[in-house]
């Protein structure tokens, strides 16, 4: 071993050897990474979780899980997109892991499970141990207003398949329901109310149009202040995704709730028709409600038709639950302590036999 090390020494007069520093991985860099973001990781943390940060597998204690007849395990995993990109060009970086968080737990929290723990990947071209750090600050800030605990992640270094300042991220959430308190389409009745719960914006879904028409079509720039928004435009597209599980949760502790729909990917019909039961159908009025000016801006850059739009975009709807009609008072009122803007957006009818689904009538309100 020793002659080897002799042979590869420049002091020998020879080249050096190869090493992973050299082909672009710098242990170094990420040991700082995982220090500076150790501060952010420990205020997630829930009565549960047992170790810290830096062992090989998060750890969470189960016996928790006593207190219930028969536990349900929900899990979700995501990312989000395209987005990063505009993070990564104003080089604001913890708004991102908030982002991350919301599309992982509040698909969780649609069955009615508790947020218990999350893991995070990271995925860089180069460490920058205080981005790094930064979108983990994000990650946890989001893990606190979900209610679970970040237990562990990775931070993987690509050089040579990304760029020194590309990343990525994915992250995977685990949840817990009472078995008989499982929520979904079995509990749908004729006559509940459909209730939405407003959008903090585009969220995270829709990107890669968004970008096509304001940036390819329009030769829009980021830093370019636009009058309907009253901001830059890159300010208004980074606006972090509205996380709605403790509201959910909340709902579900004070009346009674037959189902949860998170309006992602897909739209606010696709996706609600998603817990719509066989001879049911969900019926939505635009006219309770008007989408933010980023809808209509894209739209109009875009040429964009309305169907486009509401297939791609939640067009202002973030998080949908359903409720028996004589709940539904109950629910505006729970919401609204809450600060959650919510309103009756449509109901549940009846429909022809095995026929499913969910349809937007009328216009948007002005």
């Amino acid at each position: 071993m020793s002659s080897v090390s002799d042979q590869s020494s420049p002091a020998a007069g020879r080249p050096s050897g190869a090493s992973y520093a050299a082909a672009g991985v710098d242990i170094e860099a990420g040991d700082r990474a995982v220090e500076l973001m150790k501060e952010w990781v420990r205020k997630t943390q829930r009565p549960e979780v047992l170790g810290g940060l830096g062992g090989f597998a998060g750890l969470f204690d189960a016996s928790a899980l006593k207190r219930y007849e028969r536990p349900l395990l929900a899990s979700a995993t995501d990312g989000v997109g395209t987005k990063v990109d505009l993070a990564r060009q104003l080089g604001v970086y913890d708004s991102i892991g908030h982002d991350l968080v919301a599309m992982v737990m509040d698909d969780i929290v649609v069955c009615g499970a508790e947020p218990l723990f999350m893991t995070d990947y990271i995925c860089v071209g180069k460490v920058h141990p205080e981005r790094v750090a930064a979108i983990v600050k994000g990650i946890a800030e989001g893990c606190v207003l979900a209610g679970c605990a970040l237990v562990g992640g990775e931070t993987a270094e690509h050089p040579g398949l990304l760029g020194p300042d590309d990343f990525d991220v994915a992250g995977a959430g685990t949840g817990v329901v009472e078995a008989d308190r499982l929520l979904g389409a079995d509990r749908i009745r004729s006559g509940d109310a459909v209730i939405a719960m407003a959008a903090s914006g585009l969220h995270s879904n829709g990107y890669s149009l968004v970008r096509h028409v304001l940036f390819e079509r329009a030769s829009l720039s980021l830093d370019q202040h636009i009058e309907e928004f009253g901001r830059s435009l890159g300010e208004e597209l980074l606006e972090p995704t509205k996380i709605y599980s403790l509201d959910c949760l909340a709902l579900t502790r004070t009346t009674e709730v037959h189902a949860f729909s998170h309006i992602t990917g897909g739209g606010l019909a696709a996706n609600l028709a998603r817990v719509i039961p066989d001879g049911l159908h969900a019926i939505v009025d635009r006219e309770t409600w008007t989408p933010a000016p980023v809808f209509d801006v894209v739209g109009r850059t875009g040429e964009v038709e309305r169907l486009e739009l509401e297939k791609t975009l939640n067009m202002g709807v973030g998080m949908i639950a359903i409720v028996p009609e004589e709940s539904a008072d109950a629910a505006l009122a729970t919401l609204g302590d809450r600060g959650v803007d919510a309103w009756i957006a449509g109901e549940i009818t009846e429909r022809g036999e095995h026929t499913t689904g969910a349809a937007l009538i009328g216009d948007y309100a002005s």
